[in-house]
Parts: structure tokens; sequence; C-alpha cells
């Protein structure tokens, strides 16, 4: 890999620890002293965490331990991400569920805001943005991100959303025997939040069209498209109107948030291709959907 494919990816890298560590302060400063439940995997560690503290008197004092089970919950996962998705997904989704484990055991649970709801929608905003902006990066957090990506692409009927839901109606299920209305209640509202914040830092759902035009041979460059980012290509064969040299036009439909690693592709082997991206576009068909 070039120097500046290096440099690129540890940038990004170390985007995806610092968005970890944003995440992991939403959570331990405003929703775990809330009594509140994150969605998803976490949530279910923090239940497990609660049992264990409730039910079998284990005093954690202000180490949450939900950190420390939603890693070792994460260890199976993580080997159908290096299997399925990639070593570079792979690679970047077990540092920032590495830092965000470490993150979430060395800041310690403090309550600053004693208003719940304030702690819901606050925490909410922080953590929600925190994730989108590790999802930004080409990264996830681990959990239901990688299982839903897993089953969108085993069976097109599956979506990271729809799986996310199913999830977090067991787990709130779970939370309304185990405790009470307002405690899921009050989970409810900073898991909508939290998607929202999310959502709207990490623009997954925005469209792009990218067109490149190469003078390079294409078989590498397609081949690492497919494999790295798992998109189709049409392409053409093409004459420049003023050179009348040969080249070939590339069309991919993707995610706005794949155009640093398309980008990172193609440069790598052509640093001269010509590359446009187009913003918004409908999209109707056979398009997958990703994180």
């Amino acid at each position: 890999m070039k120097k500046e494919n290096l440099l690129y990816e540890g940038k990004r890298t170390a985007a995806c620890i610092l968005a970890s560590f944003i995440y992991a302060v939403g959570l331990n400063l405003f929703v775990v002293p809330a009594g509140v439940y994150s969605g998803g995997v976490m949530g279910v560690c923090q239940v497990i965490r609660t049992v264990l503290s409730r039910y079998f008197d284990l005093n954690f004092q202000a180490f949450d331990i939900a950190g420390v089970i939603y890693y070792i919950i994460n260890i199976p996962i993580f080997v159908l991400a290096y299997m399925r998705l990639g070593k570079k997904f792979f690679v970047k989704t077990l540092v920032s569920v590495t830092s965000m484990t470490v993150f979430l055991s060395l800041i310690p649970v403090t309550q600053i805001v004693e208003d719940t709801v304030a702690a819901c929608v606050v925490g909410g905003i922080i953590s929600g943005g925190g994730i989108g902006f590790a999802l930004r990066m080409g990264s996830s957090s681990g959990g239901m991100d990688v299982v839903g990506l897993l089953l969108a692409r085993w069976k097109r009927d599956f979506s990271v959303g729809k799986v996310s839901l199913l999830m977090n109606l067991f787990l709130y299920g779970v939370c309304f025997f185990l405790f009470d209305m307002q405690i899921v209640v009050y989970s409810i509202i900073y898991a909508s939040v939290y998607s929202v914040a999310m959502d709207r830092v990490h623009t997954q759902n925005i469209n792009v069209e990218a067109k490149i035009v190469t003078k390079a041979d294409t078989a590498e460059l397609e081949k690492a498209v497919f494999e790295e980012i798992y998109r189709g290509i049409t392409k053409w064969s093409t004459e420049g109107a003023y050179t009348h040299e040969d080249s070939h036009m590339l069309y991919i439909t993707l995610s706005k948030y794949e155009v640093g690693r398309l980008k990172a592709v193609v440069h790598k082997y052509d640093p001269h291709a010509f590359i446009v991206v187009t913003e918004g576009v409908s999209v109707d068909g056979n398009f997958l959907k990703k994180l």
C-alpha cells in the first residue's frame, strides 16, 4: 500500500478511536447514571450488568462492566466480519470496539444531569453522533451493525434497520418485565434520539454515482472495488475528444460514506484517474443498502 493510502487510512482509524471516546462519554456521563438502557447488543450487555449487580450482589462501583461484556459478545462477530466483510472493515471495527471497551471502562460513571429526559436527549445526541462518525470512517460499533449487514447480504429482505428494530423490541420487552415501564419509556426516548443523531452524522442514506475515467488497465481496479467495497460496475470503452487516446469509464452507484474508500482504491491503481461524484441520486432496483 502506498504511503498516501497508509496516511489516509491511519487518519480514518484515529478518527474511529475519537468516535469511540465520544460514544463512551455520552453513555457513561448521561445514559448509565440515568438508569437508561441502550438498544442493540450494548443494551443486552447493560441488562446483564444490572442482573449481575442486582440479583448476584456483584458490586462494580464506578466501573461499567457492560463494556467488557460487549467485547466478549463481539468476538464471534469479529470472526464473521473478517471472513465475510473484508480485512479493512474488520481491522477498523476491531479498533473501534476495542477502544470503545477501554473508554467505557476508564471513564467513570458520573451523573452530571439530574433530569432523566435531559440525560436521554443529550446522551443520545453525543453517543449517536459518535457512532455516526465512526460509520462515516468506514468502521462500525460491532454488534447488530455487523450482523444486520451480513443478513442483508444473505437475504435482501433483511436490513440493518429491521434487525436492530427486532432486537430492540426483544430488549425493551425484557426491560419491561425485569424493571418498570418508566425505564422502558426513557430508554425508547434515548434510542430514538440516538438513531436520529447517528443518521444525521452518518450519511448512509445519501446515494451517489461515481464516474471514473482512467487510462490504466482496470482489471485489478475492478477486482478491488468488488472485494473491498462490494459494489457492481458498469464500464465503457471511451476516447478522449482532444487527445483521441483510448480510455475506460467505470460507473458505480454507492453510498456517500463509501466515496472516500472508492477514491483510495482508484488512486491506488491510477493516481491520475478522473473521478466525478454526483450526490442525491435516486436508485431503484438491485442496489444493496449497507451500514
